[in-house]
């Protein structure tokens, strides 16, 4: 039996799940709506506020489709529930980000300033502390489009491993790697 796909999701206070003939899985809390469309072979069951993902047989594809629904499920619970928060560190001298509506200005040391269109459902706070490296915070209720808006703001100024500049996730480690030493 999967790990995963086995655990049950408890639904929090306010949060309501709609299963209906398609498979198609609404989930309604108060922060948003969230809905995913989970394969035919696979059976969604709510029962006392406890949502549970079961598997027709022991295939391999029902195996791997088992977790991955229940992980997909129990992640639109939890953002329509909490919501989900990302923050991103801009570390190079010169490096600045700041938000007009919906765009996402960014200095990264090129030539001129990126602007990247934030989708509507992710907000967006650029703070910059005297001292310290400017935060970029995403907040959303999607967890998938949160980190693929992420990746894609990172991917503008990969980290690089020599003196560690770059766009990287607050608390990440880079690795460092010693250079050129003088030659006698």
């Amino acid at each position: 039996m999967s790990r995963i796909g086995k655990l049950p999701i408890t639904l929090p206070q306010g949060v309501e799940v709609l299963v209906n003939q398609d498979n198609l899985v609404t989930v309604k809390g108060p922060k948003g709506t969230l809905s995913s469309q989970v394969d035919t072979d696979i059976t969604v069951a709510i029962e006392d506020g406890v949502l549970t993902v079961t598997r027709p047989t022991e295939q391999k594809r029902h195996k791997a489709l088992h977790g991955l629904y229940r992980s997909i499920i129990n992640n639109m619970v939890v953002g329509v529930s909490t919501g989900y928060k990302l923050s991103l560190e801009l570390v190079g001298v010169g490096f600045k980000a700041t938000t007009v509506g919906q765009n996402l200005e960014l200095a990264l040391g090129y030539s001129h300033n990126i602007y990247v269109g934030l989708p509507p459902e992710i907000s967006a706070v650029a703070v910059t502390e005297k001292g310290k490296a400017p935060v970029i915070t995403l907040e959303g209720i999607d967890k998938q489009l949160i980190g693929q808006v992420a990746a894609k703001i990172r991917s503008l100024r990969k980290v690089e491993p020599y003196k560690g500049k770059g766009i990287r996730f607050v608390g990440e480690v880079v690795r460092r790697k010693a250079g050129k030493t003088a030659s006698k």
